[in-house]
């Protein structure tokens, strides 16, 4: 590259990227964020929240599977096989997932690694859409490169409301 990596330290396991700045690059809600976050259909591998007021750090990868989990609920994906999905790409290196075309039926996800898996699929009746997990890695490194990234040791910062909230609840 002529100027470098945009996204240098993007497999630095100590790098990662806050709330808002995955929502901007996956192209979801705060609320969609979070309820995912909550109910475990992806937890932010860097640093999970911790009470009212703390940061969630997100890490690039797992950026990547919410760009993807949007995309597969809005081809009408059922939540059952999103789950399965998403297991199945974290069982996956980061490196791996830039190879693979998701492709579905509607009712089940099929991960291909080959061109001539994808005509199988094809050719048997059973993908109707697919998802290149290469191109949309592409996607997200372009989003990402003009957003912020933070390193997981940097003080949290938490919120003068939830602190009031935090010392309340001490006192009591």
């Amino acid at each position: 590259m002529l100027f470098g990596d945009p996204l240098e330290g993007i497999d630095d396991e100590a790098m990662g990227y806050r709330g808002p700045v995955a929502c901007s690059a996956a192209g979801i809600t705060y609320r969609q964020l979070d309820y995912w976050a909550r109910t475990g259909l992806l937890q932010p591998s860097i640093r999970a929240a911790r009470g009212s007021g703390s940061q969630r750090l997100y890490s690039f990868k797992d950026i990547l599977v919410l760009k993807i989990v949007k995309k597969l609920l809005d081809a009408g994906v059922s939540l059952q096989q999103v789950r399965s999905a998403v297991s199945q790409l974290h069982d996956r290196g980061v490196d791996d997932l830039a190879s693979i075309t998701l492709m579905s039926d509607g009712a089940s996800v099929y991960e291909c690694t080959s061109t001539d898996e994808v005509i199988d699929l094809l050719q048997g009746g059973q993908g109707v859409f697919g998802i290149a997990v290469g191109r949309v890695w592409r996607e997200i490194e372009g989003s990402l490169a003009e957003l912020p990234i933070e390193h997981a040791d940097e003080p949290v910062m938490i919120d003068e409301l939830a602190e009031r909230r935090r010392l309340r609840r001490s006192v009591s």
